[in-house]
């Protein structure tokens, strides 16, 4: 996964990245480290907030632009 490419990108910390989706700090950790899966609902959150695809966030493609809708 790439959200800590993403949010070092943007230049915003984990405390940030945790306030936006609502959960503690240690949590966002846990899922950049690949120790907690990320829930479908703050996959399609952090594709927004970063204006990118859930493929590109997953690694399935390495288009960051998201898709036309």
């Amino acid at each position: 996964m790439r959200i800590r490419d993403l949010r070092e990108d943007a230049d915003k910390t984990q405390k940030e990245i945790a306030e936006l989706l609502h959960i503690k700090q240690n949590t966002y950790s846990q899922y950049e480290n690949g120790q907690r899966q990320l829930p479908l609902d703050f996959l399609i959150a952090l594709a927004r907030y970063y204006k990118t695809s859930t493929d590109y966030i997953l690694g399935l493609t390495d288009v960051r632009k998201p898709y036309d809708r």
